[in-house]
């Protein structure tokens, strides 16, 4: 029974090593972003897609972004749960506003356990896009950074810290190019940046 019982668990042992091999080797990838004109602008889902090329990853997207929606205003549309439930997508990006305030980063906590909880239910692993403020508010920096962080954490999701690789090039270079004219919206350069580490946070460097 012994020799059985030791062959059955060798077997078991050498399936889940097989079952990682094939997920570590995998190349091709399907995300689906929820968000606003942050996300929309420049098409950052195709710039995320030619940033993934560039790793041999290929990338399939689909994208539900409306001017000012945040995270509550999707889940009561309820179009996201719909493809979340399909189970044909590995990642989904979520991103709001700034979220520096109190009900901002509610948001960011209340929703993103919801968003979290059907993603686990469906193998779907969540990520926050970290955003940024508009110029006009760039003293509340710090408070957009902390509460992405502490929604990322608390939610047990992946972080793509653009907002904070924002502001440290600001700091360096005293360049604020990453903007776009309106001084909130990005630039086509800064959309670049945000689609290089939303691929760094999801599959490293």
């Amino acid at each position: 029974m012994d020799s059985v019982k030791y062959v059955s668990t060798f077997l078991v042992s050498i399936c889940l090593l097989c079952q990682l091999q094939s997920q570590s080797k995998k190349t091709e990838f399907n995300i689906l972003f929820i968000g606003n004109s942050l996300t929309y602008t420049n098409n950052l889902p195709l710039l995320v897609k030619k940033q993934a090329k560039k790793l041999g990853i290929t990338i399939n997207t689909k994208m539900i972004a409306e001017p000012n929606y945040t995270l509550p205003d999707h889940w009561h549309e309820g179009k996201a749960q719909k493809l979340i439930k399909s189970k044909t997508f590995d990642f989904l990006i979520v991103q709001q506003g700034p979220s520096s305030q109190a009900e901002g980063k509610q948001m960011l906590l209340e929703y993103g356990e919801k968003y979290s909880l059907l993603c686990k239910k469906n193998q779907v692993k969540l990520a926050y896009f970290m955003v940024w403020p508009s110029l006009q508010y760039y003293h509340t920096f710090e408070g957009v950074i902390k509460n992405h962080q502490l929604a990322a954490k608390a939610n047990n999701a992946i972080l793509c810290p653009v907002g904070d690789i924002w502001r440290k090039y600001f700091n360096t270079t005293n360049y604020y190019d990453y903007y776009g004219s309106d001084g909130f919206h990005p630039s086509k350069k800064g959309s670049e940046i945000a689609a290089k580490v939303i691929i760094e946070s999801l599959f490293g460097k």
